[in-house]
């Protein structure tokens, strides 16, 4: 399932990532040597309607298009087959980031190749790259708050979000073995989002060492995903007026990243709604 490739398919640097399908039969492991050994892993397109690896990636390798690259990178590109239709995963798959642990399905076999292949390279640290469905700003995300992962996520955002669940994700596969990050680059398409996933790759090649201690004069705002919320499929819900059962204020999305009083009302639940919403501490626990 998993293919290995050390040099770049003729135009793939041309073709955003809904055309990769044209030069990649599927999911491909890249390695590309640089002047200091142990790479920097990178995935991208996880989830196919989230371009900004791709696109960060593809830029990176022009930059050094001809030059040397000061560290060694290796970096896998995923759902291809989502990707070439915007879709997250299509039907008949799993979701890309959510089988890097477990057993039974050829992409868990496929991620256990990936993560086996790059402990055996002395892997450097590793980078998860995405966009957000919502309007968010930029942040990491950890699943360890040792300085050395607290340090990379700095890199890129004094915003970071410590999580343990789900455990099928990359990051969290990647942590036992080096340090791991998540960029979350806004939403798909922001030019912004793109260069900044460029600088902070591009600024993690060249990094000698990653600091096992607090360097940054600057505070780290550090956020703990304590539980999820999930509405299920039968009940109807909306933002803009349409929502028949949960009505969420239109500005909903404006209270990310900030601190909102106890009791604050952030939407209307229909009188006798039945079903109650799934609510999950972050170790799964109801």
């Amino acid at each position: 399932m998993l293919k290995v490739m050390y040099d770049l398919p003729n135009g793939m640097l041309s073709l955003p990532a809904n055309r990769l399908y044209k030069v990649l039969d599927g999911p491909t492991l890249f390695h590309f040597e640089g002047e200091r050994e142990a790479p920097v892993f990178v995935s991208a397109l996880l989830h196919g309607n989230e371009p900004a690896g791709w696109e960060a990636l593809r830029r990176l390798l022009l930059r050094y298009e001809g030059m040397d690259l000061p560290r060694s990178l290796s970096f896998f590109v995923g759902n291809v087959e989502a990707a070439r239709y915007g879709k997250r995963f299509l039907d008949h798959q799993p979701d890309y980031n959510r089988v890097w642990r477990g057993d039974g399905l050829p992409e868990h076999d496929m991620m256990r190749q990936i993560q086996a292949d790059m402990k055996e390279r002395n892997v450097f640290l590793s980078i998860d790259v995405h966009n957000t469905t919502g309007k968010n700003p930029h942040y990491a995300c950890v699943n360890r708050t040792e300085p050395v992962f607290l340090n990379i996520a700095r890199i890129f955002s004094n915003r970071v979000v410590y999580f343990l669940r789900p455990e099928g994700v990359q990051t969290v596969a990647f942590a036992r073995i080096c340090p791991a990050v998540t960029i979350e680059c806004g939403q798909p398409g922001q030019e912004s989002g793109i260069e900044h996933a460029v600088e902070f790759i591009d600024r993690c090649l060249t990094l000698n060492e990653v600091p096992d201690h607090i360097y940054h004069p600057e505070p780290i705002d550090l956020f703990h995903t304590v539980a999820v919320v999930k509405i299920p499929e039968q009940i109807r819900f909306g933002f803009d007026g349409s929502g028949e059962d949960i009505q969420f204020k239109r500005s909903f999305e404006s209270y990310n990243f900030c601190d909102l009083p106890a009791g604050m009302v952030i939407g209307r639940i229909s009188e006798g709604l039945e079903h109650p919403l799934d609510i999950r501490d972050d170790m799964g626990n109801e």
